[in-house]
This record gives structure tokens, sequence and C-alpha cells, in this order.
């Protein structure tokens, strides 16, 4: 019985895996300025962050990047599924660029401003969770 990957989706799941891992990493301890500033950001897309404190939305924020980037570089999980979670991590991700003000040019909903193109290059994570989960629903057997 083989691994529930595919070679060929190793290279992505690594790279982004490997990046959302150490974003993840890097948010554990975050000050409660910077967790409020980002739950800021996050806010404008979904509002319902707003009722958590700074310092849990920071703990959500890392906790589910660490989750994310460890399934994606586990070859035990199917890619399937990493693949949904990408999918889902980085369409949240573009959905807040979309709705933060200054990340995106005057009378453009998607067109980033030099603020927004940090943000804006996650197209690349959907891309890539869009690739393998057609991938997975084009060559599955029977």
């Amino acid at each position: 019985m083989g691994l529930p990957i595919k070679l060929r989706h190793v290279p992505s799941r690594a790279a982004a895996g490997a990046f959302i891992l150490n974003s993840g990493l890097g948010k554990r301890g975050l000050p409660d300025e910077a967790a409020a500033g980002l739950q800021g950001m996050a806010a404008n897309a979904f509002p319902q962050l707003k009722q958590l404190s700074p310092k849990d939305f920071g703990k959500l924020v890392s906790t589910s990047e660490i989750a994310l980037g460890a399934a994606l570089l586990v070859p035990l999980v199917p890619t399937w599924l990493a693949a949904l979670g990408l999918a889902g991590f980085s369409g949240s991700l573009l959905y807040m660029y979309t709705r933060t003000p200054g990340l995106t040019e005057e009378g453009s909903s998607v067109k980033p401003t030099q603020e927004g193109t940090g943000i804006a290059k996650d197209v690349f994570m959907l891309g890539m969770a869009g690739s393998m989960l057609v991938d997975e629903l084009t060559s599955r057997k029977g």
C-alpha cells in the first residue's frame, strides 16, 4: 500500500506547506498590537473575528497556519484534503485582500497597490490547490 499522494503533488505541497508552516511558527507569541493589526485586516472580510481578543486571534491564526502547513508537508494526509485546506486558506486571504482598503488600486477590485502585492501573491497558492484538486478528481480510478 502506497502513500495517499502522487509524486507530482510533492513540489506544490512542499512549497506551500513550508511557507505556511514557517508563517505560523513566526506568529507564535505574536504581540497583541501585531495581532490586533492582523485582526483588523481579517475583520474587513470576516466581521465575526472582531469578537475575539487580539491574543486569541493571534493564537487561532498561528495554530491554523501550523496545522495547514503540516498537513501539506505530511505525506499521510491525502492530497484532496490538503488541497481543500489550501484552497480555503488562500481563498480567505484573497477575499480579505479585496475587502481591505489600500490593498487594491482605486477603481479596481483586484489590481494590487504596492502594499497589496504581499497578499495578492496568494493567488499562486489558490492555483496550486486548484491544480491538485483537478488532478485528484480527474485521475481517480473506478
